[in-house]
Parts: structure tokens; C-alpha cells; sequence
């Protein structure tokens, strides 16, 4: 039996040292690669400590491992007696061949280079021992013997025995590699459900895109609202192409930018909702970096809906300039309505003596009239901006008591009825029976409401329909104001509860009505919304508190 090559020095000879039997030195292979096989639990380990000892124990010019294992894939390697080998150790097209027909189930000699499965051209035998596991050939241990002489028996012998082992070995070592995958595996399947879980948590849109543009990650916030798409429509598809509604060429430059700068930037939009509302949105787009390259690999995009706060940074810019107006009308209204006053008294009083005939046969007399007439319209016009400007300075906080939120539509709807103008508005009213009481002050909701009316009345020029809603919302009452009338602006939604503001003609409107109903219903402690399609019509909503 020949020695493994770390033993294969020639012994010096003592007359009282016995030489170790043939039999004794396999036994003894085997007991040491048994036990070094029983703590290893990879399978490519088991194949290199294998094929290592029987190329060494052998002493054979090349061994081989290959075995083809369930779950796991093909697994081999090669040594010689230089070490291991990295590539081109196997023919690889005469083993495939030999593993597809029926290779015999005990090992074999092999002296026909023709048939030779290693590819190293030094040997001239090769012995080929079939690796079986479970009752099937999966593989093969193969040895190549550089001399024929070389390889005997009892070498066959202990290749056979090795590969009984190795193939128990490599099986054990096998399913429980494939445990650990499986383990591993089912691990981030549970990691990559629980990060999903997380996205669809958080209150924001979120998706993120790679380099090629395409969509990894869209999480379920981005599926809900009039803007959403859902996921299995936009995982691994062009972002252009599920975002089609939005410009292609500035998506594509904020992406551009995101993977050329690696720098986050923040961009306001907004959009128009299906019933007229206006949504604000903060979109992030965060870069997504490589930890071996230092490269952006992929842009994360962070959608938030802002509208709540930047309607409340609208609301107190709105409220400090009522509170503005309201200092200058404290300030100027006196002032200002004494000369009115006496403007108006002189035009009516030159209007009777133009009646009694004073002026009677002078050229002027027609030119006159028509002169006093437009003074006395444009002081009364002034009249009310003062007055409503007055509105602003006044404090609001009335006769408060709780109050039937029904009444009070009815009551101005029948107020808004005898005006002419709306002969050819048909006036709905639609309200929860039972409503909550709320705590207000009677008169002045009433006056909202017919400001709101009224302007509702003026945007349906050609006729059309006004509807008083009232619901139960929570802890508030919610009174609609809708019309069919001809809506507003989108770029005109943000401004007109300013003070001053209108789209009327001249003389038609002094651009206070709306600012006087904001003024009402914000210190009742309520809010006033509005949303509008342009020519399709406008909603006003009233959300009031009811009483505790």
C-alpha cells in the first residue's frame, strides 16, 4: 500500500522498528477521514477533504470529485501532487455523456485514453468509482495513476471504501446545507415581507427605481387614491410608461439629475383631485448608493401629502391679513364715510332741486341728471366696501346660543328665493333629520350662508341648480354650498378667501363676501373649504362643532 505523500519519504531502517501492516495502514485512512468528515456539514468541503486523502493515500497522480446533488447543484474539484487544481480538471462532455448512460455501479479500471474522463495527459489508468446516494449514481470519485503499475487492488479497494463514506458524507452534508438555504431563504422571504410592510405602513408614497429605470419597489400607499396604480402593474416595468399621465421629459430630468448629483432634492407639486380639490405634494428624491462601487444604484421616490399643512400655512397668512384689514378699517372707515356721507347728501339734494325744475331750460339740465346719478351709485358702492370692511373690525361674537343648523338653511334659503336673480336657479335643500345643535351665533351664519348663495347665484348666469347639504361628520356639522355654475380657476382656488380679491366685473363685486364668510365661520371655531371643476361648478363646505 502506498503511503499519503506526507509519509512517503523512504524510512530509515532500525532493526527494532516494525513496518505497520498493509491492512492496519487503510484502517487507519479510513478511521482519519471518517472522523475529519464528521464535522463537516458543507458539501464542498466534504469534496475537497475527500479527494485531497485519496489522491494522497493512494498515492495516484490526479483525484477528482464530482457529484451532481439535489437542491444544491453540481459540486467538484480536483487535486494533484501540486495541489488543488482550479479548472480543467474534467472532460467534461465524456463525463456528461458516461453520467447519462447508466454508468455502472461499481468501479472500474479504465486503460483507453479515448474514454479517459480527467484531462490531465500524464496518466495512463484511470479508476472510476460511482458515487451512489439514495439507490442512485450522482457522481464519481476518479483517480489517475501516472504508471499502471502503480495502482493495485487494495488501492481499488480503499477508493471504494472512501467513496462509500463520501457519498454518505456529502449526502448528510447536503440536506442540511439545504436546510440552511431553505432556512436562509424563507429568512428573506420573511425580512423582504416585514420591509414591505413597513413601506405599506408608512403614511407616504414611496417606489424605487434602478439604473435601467425600472420600477423595484412600489409601496401600497402608492396604489390607493385617484393617483394610484397598482403594484402588479408597476414592479418591474419602465417608470415612464406607469407614470404616462405626468410630462415624461421633466420625470426623466429629475431622475437624471438624482443619479448624476447623488443629491437628494425636494419638489412641490400639485394636483387636481376627481371633485375639484386641490392636493399638495412633497416629493423626495433620495439616491440610493452602492456600497462596494460608491455609485448610485437606485433613486427612491417619497410622495407626501402636504395638503393639510399648507393649507394651514394659508390659513394664518389668510388670518393675518383679515387682521391687517381689520387695523385699517378701524383706523380709516370713520374717516372715510363722513365725507361719503356728505358726497351722497349733496347729489340727492341737487337731485330735488333738479326735480323741482331748478334748472329747468338749461343746456346742461340732461348731462346734469345723468352726472348726479353716477355720484350717488359710486358713493353708495363705496358705502358697502366700508361697511364691509367695518365687518372685519367688528368682534364676531354675537348672541351665541345652540342652534338648529336645519332652521338656519331653511331660513336663507326662502331669504335667497325672493331675490329675482335666481328665478332661474332651482334651489335644493337636502339634510340628515336630527341634526346636532351647534353654538353659534344665528345671524351670522345665516350671513355666510347667503354670501356663499349669492355668489353661487351670480357664477350660474344661465340658470342651474343650487344645493344646501347638512351631515353629520364626527364631532362637526358639515353645510355644502354646491352650484352648476361655471367653477373656479385652479390658480384662482388659493386666493379667493384674500381680502379685495374677485373675478367679477368692476362695480359688480368688491371682493369682501368671501372674506367676511371665512372671518364668520374660522371664529365660530369652524373651517371653510372649497373645491371646483371648472365648468362643471363649486362646493363650499362649512365644518362646524357641534355642541358638547
Amino acid at each position: 500500500m502506498t503511503l499519503p505523500v506526507a509519509a512517503k519519504r523512504p524510512l530509515r531502517q532500525f532493526p527494532h522498528v516494525v513496518q505497520e501492516p498493509e491492512t492496519t495502514v487503510e484502517l487507519k485512512f479510513i478511521s482519519e477521514l471518517g472522523r475529519s468528515l464528521l464535522f463537516m456539514i458543507h458539501p464542498r468541503k466534504v469534496a475537497l477533504r475527500v479527494a485531497s486523502a485519496i489522491r494522497a493515500g493512494v498515492d495516484a497522480d490526479q483525484c477528482v470529485f464530482v457529484a451532481e446533488l439535489d437542491n444544491i447543484g453540481v459540486v467538484s474539484c480536483g487535486f494533484d501532487r501540486k495541489g488543488e487544481l482550479e479548472t480543467h480538471y474534467l472532460e467534461k462532455q465524456r463525463f456528461e455523456k458516461w453520467f447519462e448512460l447508466l454508468p455502472p455501479q461499481i468501479g472500474y479500471c479504465e486503460e483507453d485514453p479515448d474514454k479517459f474522463l480527467l484531462t490531465s495527459a500524464r496518466h495512463r489508468l484511470e479508476y472510476v468509482s460511482p458515487l451512489h446516494i439514495n439507490g442512485e449514481t450522482k457522481g464519481a470519485i476518479i483517480a489517475g495513476f501516472a504508471r499502471k503499475q502503480d495502482f493495485t487492488e487494495s488501492k481499488g479497494s480503499l477508493i471504494e471504501a472512501a467513496t462509500t463514506m463520501a457519498a454518505m458524507s456529502v449526502n448528510l452534508s447536503a440536506h442540511y446545507e439545504s436546510a440552511i438555504n431553505r432556512t436562509i431563504t424563507r429568512a428573506r422571504e420573511e425580512h423582504r415581507r416585514f420591509t414591505e410592510a413597513v413601506l405599506d405602513a408608512l403614511p407616504v408614497s414611496i417606489y424605487v427605481v434602478d439604473r435601467d429605470y425600472r420600477i423595484v419597489t412600489w409601496n401600497r400607499h402608492r396604489e390607493i387614491g385617484t393617483q394610484g396604480i397598482a403594484r402588479d402593474e408597476a414592479v418591474g416595468r419602465n417608470v415612464f410608461q406607469v407614470l404616462a399621465r405626468y410630462p415624461e421629459g421633466k420625470v426623466r430630468q429629475e431622475f437624471e439629475r438624482a443619479f448624476r448629483t447623488g443629491k437628494i432634492e425636494r419638489i412641490e407639486q400639485q394636483t387636481i383631485a376627481e371633485d375639484g380639490s386641490t392636493k399638495h405634494w412633497l416629493v423626495s428624491k433620495i439616491p440610493m448608493f452602492d456600497p462596494e462601487t460608491g455609485e448610485v444604484s437606485h433613486v427612491i421616490t417619497v410622495g407626501e401629502d402636504v395638503t393639510m399643512r399648507v393649507e394651514a400655512i394659508h390659513a394664518v397668512g389668510r388670518a393675518d391679513k383679515l387682521a391687517a384689514v381689520g387695523r385699517l378699517a378701524a383706523g380709516v372707515v370713520h374717516e372715510i364715510n363722513n365725507p361719503l356721507a356728505t358726497i351722497s347728501a349733496c347729489a340727492e339734494a341737487l337731485e330735488q332741486r333738479l326735480e323741482e325744475g331748478a334748472f329747468a331750460g338749461s343746456d346742461a339740465e340732461d348731462d346734469l341728471n345723468e352726472y348726479l346719478e353716477l355720484i350717488k351709485n359710486e358713493a353708495f358702492r363705496c358705502k358697502s366696501i366700508t361697511t364691509g370692511l367695518l365687518d372685519f373690525s367688528r368682534s364676531r361674537t354675537g348672541d351665541r346660543h345652540p342652534i338648529d343648523v336645519s332652521e338656519i338653511i331653511r331660513s336663507s334659503v326662502n331669504l335667497i328665493s325672493h331675490q329675482n336673480r335666481s328665478n332661474r336657479v332651482e334651489i335644493k335643500v337636502d339634510a340628515e333629520d336630527n341634526l346636532p345643535m351647534i353654538n353659534a351665533d344665528g345671524g351670522q351664519i345665516q350671513q355666510a350662508l347667503i354670501a356663499l348663495a349669492t355668489n353661487a347665484i351670480d357664477a350660474m348666469p344661465e340658470g342651474g341648480t343650487l344645493t344646501f347639504q347638512a351631515t353629520t361628520n364626527g364631532r362637526r356639522v358639515s353645510i355644502e354650498v354646491q352650484d352648476t355654475g361655471v367653477g373656479i380657476a385652479a390658480e384662482d382656488l388659493s386666493k379667493i378667501f384674500e381680502p379685495f380679491f374677485t373675478t367679477k366685473e368692476v362695480g359688480k363685486g368688491t371682493g369682501l363676501g368671501l372674506a367676511v364668510c371665512y372671518g364668520i365661520i374660522t371664529d365660530h371655531g369652524g373651517r371653510l373649504s372649497v373645491r371646483s371643476n371648472p365648468g362643471s361648478g363649486t362646493t363650499f363646505t362649512i365644518s362646524l362643532p357641534i355642541v358638547d
